[in-house]
C-alpha cells in the first residue's frame, strides 16, 4: 500500500496527540512494572524475557523497513539508522543480559510496549529514510557539520552515557543476597531520583537535533510523555519509602527544575 506525505503527516499528528492522553493518564495511572507492579496488572513473565520482546519489535521494524528503501549506505541517513539501532540493540539484547534479581513484568504492559515500538519503527523509518526533511540529507557529510547537528550529535553520545551510567548504578544498589531496598546517590542520581531516564530524554533530544525530523521529535514528546509522569510517581515513592530528609532538594528528572 503506498503511503502519500499527507498520510504520514497524518500519522504523525495521531501519534502526538495520542501521546498527549498517555501523559495525563499516567499521572493518574502507575504504569505496572518495575517498583510498581501489582497482581491487578494480570499475568506476568520474567523481566529479562519482557524487556526483550518490547524493545525488539522497534530493532527489527526499522531494519526491515531501511532495506525496502533506497538509502542504503548513504550518508547521513545511514549514520542515523546506526546509531538508532546502536541504542536499540543495547536496550533490547545486552541490557536485558546484565539484570539481576527475578522482577516480572505483566504481559499487557509488554503488549503495549511491543505495539507502540512497532508505531515508532514505522514512525521514524518514515521520517528518515521514505519522506526525510525536504532537500537537507543531500549535504552528505556536510550535513554533519551544521551547528544542529553537532550538538544534537554530542547530546545523543552524553545522553546514552548518562543513561548506561545510570542503569550500572541502579544495578549496583544490593549484593548478592541482600533485598532491601536503597535510595540511587551516585552520578546524576545526586541531583535527580531517575537519572536514567534524563539520560534517554537527553539522548532523543540529541537524535532530533541531529537529524532535523519531525518524526524524531514526536519521539521526544512520547520520551518526555512516558518518562516524565513515572519520574514524579519514583520521587514520591522514594520520598515514602527513606523520607523527605534522605531524598533532599533532588529533583524528578530535570536537574533544578522538575
Amino acid at each position: 500500500m503506498e503511503i502519500s506525505p499527507a498520510d504520514f503527516q497524518l500519522f504523525l499528528w495521531l501519534m502526538t496527540a495520542l501521546a498527549g492522553i498517555v501523559f495525563v493518564a499516567l499521572y493518574f495511572v502507575k504504569a505496572g512494572y518495575g517498583m510498581f507492579r501489582t497482581k491487578a496488572w494480570g499475568p506476568a513473565i520474567d523481566n529479562r524475557w519482557a524487556w526483550v520482546l518490547m524493545e525488539s519489535p522497534v530493532f527489527f521494524v526499522i531494519t526491515w523497513l531501511w532495506s525496502r528503501s533506497d538509502v542504503g549506505m548513504t550518508l547521513p541517513q545511514y549514520l542515523f539508522f546506526m546509531l538508532f539501532q546502536l541504542h536499540y540493540l543495547q536496550r533490547s539484547f545486552i541490557f536485558p543480559l546484565l539484570m539481576k534479581g527475578k522482577s516480572r513484568m505483566p504481559l499487557c504492559i509488554v503488549a503495549m510496549g511491543m505495539l507502540f515500538n512497532v508505531l515508532n519503527g514505522c514512525m521514524q523509518a518514515g521520517g528518515l529514510f521514505f519522506f526525510p526533511p525536504e532537500g537537507i540529507y543531500e549535504a552528505g557529510w556536510n550535513y554533519l557539520l551544521k551547528p544542529h547537528a553537532l550538538v544534537g550529535l554530542l547530546l545523543f553520545v552524553a545522553g546514552m552515557g548518562i543513561n548506561l551510567h545510570a542503569d550500572h548504578v541502579i544495578r549496583h544498589l544490593r549484593k548478592p543476597g541482600d533485598t532491601r531496598h536503597y535510595l540511587p546517590a551516585r552520578g546524576l542520581y545526586r541531583l535527580v531520583t531517575s537519572a536514567n531516564y534524563l539520560g534517554e530524554l537527553v539522548e532523543w533530544i540529541g537524535f532530533a537535533l541531529l537529524t532535523a525530523s519531525p518524526a524524531a521529535w514526536v519521539f521526544v514528546w512520547w520520551t518526555f510523555a512516558n518518562l516524565v509522569p513515572r519520574a514524579d510517581a519514583i520521587h514520591r515513592h522514594y520520598r515514602e519509602e527513606f523520607g523527605n530528609e534522605a531524598v533532599g532538594k533532588r529533583k524528578r528528572i530535570l536537574p533544578y527544575i522538575y
